[in-house]
């Protein structure tokens, strides 16, 4: 059953208690004082019917059934509004000393009669349809008794509360119906919010993890959806990252099968040809010195996935270091170097000091070196910028080389990965140099960024941001 179908019952279960409830017991509080007045009235009438009886008896020491009779009916002429129907006798006699000219009076005298001295007070609602409030009584007058029974019809009570119960029952359906209506539709729009949190929550059970519940409030169903949507967020970004990590995974697992298959066959059909003993000794020296750069080859190869593996798994003790000396003397190294190939190096450094790591800067800076100098086949510059920040400094490296293409941006960092693959290898890079960038940036809570220089036709620009604090 539905939250919405088990609230609108429940209102409805408590409607009933408390409006029937208090409804009926406020009909019947109003019948019972009513009909409690009513007999009031009754009984005075019975009282004055009985002071007449006793005044006649009186004046007259002897039984005059004439005379109570005529004042009886004297009685009922000035007063037929009091009574329905009176009936005298004597109690053991044979008919009555007065009776109304009704067919009520002839009802009441087959009523029991009372005790001397007792008076009872009873509902008749068995004769004719209607409701008469009966009191009957004996009195002894001048040593006679007379039994007396007076009728009042109070029909219209019972006629009112009968209308009165039949106008709460219409007010009662109406309130009921318009209370399931709006508990209903409000329990629709409340659970709304739960609905469309359960159809997310299946949808992105089933893979769609783009799905979002609509916020419409700001109470705490809203509150719940904002954490729901937060957390589905936060999932796709998860998952995405994920399979982003897959993704390197198995393009890491690939390009290093790739980069150990071809020296590796080559040092296989050298050292098969070595083992012949047929060469002649040029070609024993040709293949001994392929041997040797081949193994020279992986030597490095081994050596950066091992600086790689120790940036990462490792907490570096971080130094008080002035970044534009070890700029500056990294730039006066670099320079005659490069000159050969008619590359000029710049330097741009501002002073201070912040924590580094000497060694793994020294690194970074020279693989970004080399990195810049093999986007440039025809001479060219490389400027080196560095500036303090509030927790470490920033280093720039710019080149005017060939750029970098925007698709390849997003992958530089990614082992193996080589803009021009052919180029790379032959130069002699693995495509592991700015892995090893950015595993040294993140050892120092910094990032390095790529980009192609808008200051200049061509060139790119790698900015690096070492945040290992100011000492």
């Amino acid at each position: 059953m539905k939250f919405r179908v088990k609230m609108t019952l429940w209102m409805l279960a408590v409607l009933s208690l408390l409006f029937g409830a208090g409804g009926s017991l406020l009909i019947t509080g109003f019948f019972q004082s009513s009909l409690e007045r009513e007999k009031d009235a009754a009984f005075a009438s019975y009282r004055m019917a009985w002071s007449a009886l006793r005044i006649v008896n009186g004046l007259d020491p002897y039984l005059d059934a004439g005379a109570i009779a005529r004042t009886m009916e004297q009685l009922c002429e000035q007063n037929d509004s009091l009574w329905s129907a009176l009936y005298l006798c004597v109690p053991g006699g044979e008919g009555a000393l007065y009776q109304s000219e009704t067919d009520l009076a002839r009802y009441l005298q087959q009523l029991t009669v009372p005790e001397p001295g007792e008076c009872m007070v009873r509902v008749v609602d068995d004769w004719s349809g209607g409701y008469y409030l009966v009191l009957s009584g004996t009195a002894e007058t001048n040593g006679e008794p007379l039994c007396l029974h007076s009728a009042h019809d109070v029909s219209s009570l019972y006629d009112m509360r009968q209308e009165q119960q039949r106008t709460y029952l219409r007010v009662f359906a109406v309130m009921a119906a318009l209370c399931a209506a709006a508990s209903y539709t409000m329990s629709r729009l409340l659970t709304a919010p739960l609905t469309g949190l359960s159809r997310a929550s299946r949808a992105i059970a089933s893979g769609r993890f783009s799905s979002r519940v609509p916020v419409r409030s700001e109470d705490e169903i809203g509150a719940v959806s904002e954490d729901f949507n937060a957390m589905a967020e936060q999932m796709e970004k998860t998952i995405f990252q994920l399979h982003q990590a897959m993704e390197r995974q198995e393009r890491f697992v690939g390009s290093f099968a790739h980069e150990m298959k071809t020296p590796m066959t080559s040092l296989i059909g050298y050292a098969d040809l070595l083992r012949g003993g047929q060469l002649t000794p040029a070609e024993q020296a040709e293949a001994a010195d392929y041997l040797y750069s081949e193994g020279k080859r992986l030597s490095n190869l081994s050596k950066k996935l091992l600086e790689l593996l120790v940036v990462k798994e490792h907490d570096l003790p971080f130094t008080e270091v002035s970044p534009a000396d070890l700029v500056g003397e990294f730039v006066e190294r670099l320079r005659p170097l490069l000159a050969r190939r008619r590359i000029s190096v710049l330097c741009e450094c501002q002073q201070g000091t912040c924590l580094l790591e000497p060694d793994l800067t020294w690194s970074l800076l020279l693989n970004l070196a080399d990195n810049a100098q093999k986007a440039m086949s025809q001479g060219g510059e490389i400027r080196f910028r560095q500036e303090m920040l509030s927790d470490g400094c920033r280093i720039q490296v710019l080149d005017d080389g060939r750029g970098i293409p925007e698709a390849s941006l997003a992958h530089l960092t990614e082992a193996f990965y080589r803009v021009d693959k052919a180029r790379s290898r032959k130069q002699g890079g693995f495509g592991l140099g700015l892995a090893l960038c950015q595993e040294i940036a993140a050892a120092h809570q910094g990032s390095i960024r790529f980009e192609n220089r808008t200051d200049a036709p061509k060139g790119a620009c790698v900015t690096v941001e070492l945040r290992g604090g100011r000492g």
